[in-house]
């Protein structure tokens, strides 16, 4: 990871990451058919801590409270990794430099990170009843996306000086662009016929 992000992707050679690492380049290989499956096994290793720290369905805990709680600290746990964890800013700037001329680079990244996060955030809206979400992976992926882009502005490209805004802040306004929506799909549903009849006044 270090020779990468000193480097850039295409100046890393094996025998760059052999000699940092002090074992022989046949090592290296004998786990990694080449630089791509090295760089993809790094996304690996990095989609397992950020799955873990930011939103694994697996682990109970971390789904406890009403609704708006568990959205609310999954956004706030994004934040404070991309402040707390400036070496993954690092790699995220080196894909989005460099997927250009390497596309490769970005699908570790797609499958590994952000798949995983939306498949699991949206099966967990689509198993909410109070609110029922109309489309729980558009509304995983505008959660998310949203929060990617805030991240991405505030630490990565550094535009919290030029424009600044508290993660607090930003949070509770996306949660409340979020909720409503849901729940006036759930509960402002046109009245039925027989709500209709049993509501007219007898004569």
């Amino acid at each position: 990871m270090q020779e990468f992000l000193a480097h850039g992707y295409a100046a890393t050679s094996m025998d760059r990451v052999a000699s940092a690492a002090g074992v022989s380049k046949a090592t290296i290989y004998s786990h990694f058919k080449d630089k791509a499956d090295l760089f993809a096994a790094i996304m690996q290793q990095l989609a397992d801590h950020k799955f873990a720290t930011v939103f694994d369905p697996r682990d109970r805990t971390a789904l406890q409270g009403d609704l708006r709680t568990v959205l609310r600290d999954l956004a706030l746990k994004m934040c404070d990794q991309a402040q707390c964890d400036e070496r993954f800013s690092e790699f995220m700037r080196l894909i989005i430099g460099e997927s250009g001329r390497f596309p490769e680079l970005a699908q570790p990244y797609v499958e590994k990170v952000a798949k995983p996060i939306i498949e699991s955030l949206t099966e967990y809206l689509a198993q909410q009843t109070n609110p029922k979400f109309k489309d729980p992976e558009v509304t995983a992926r505008t959660l998310l996306g949203t929060m990617v882009y805030f991240v991405m502005l505030q630490e990565i490209l550094h535009g919290k000086v030029a424009l600044p805004l508290g993660p607090d802040r930003m949070v509770d306004g996306l949660i409340d662009l979020i909720l409503p929506v849901a729940e006036t799909h759930s509960h402002n549903q046109e009245p039925s016929l027989e709500t209709f009849t049993e509501s007219r006044p007898s004569r």
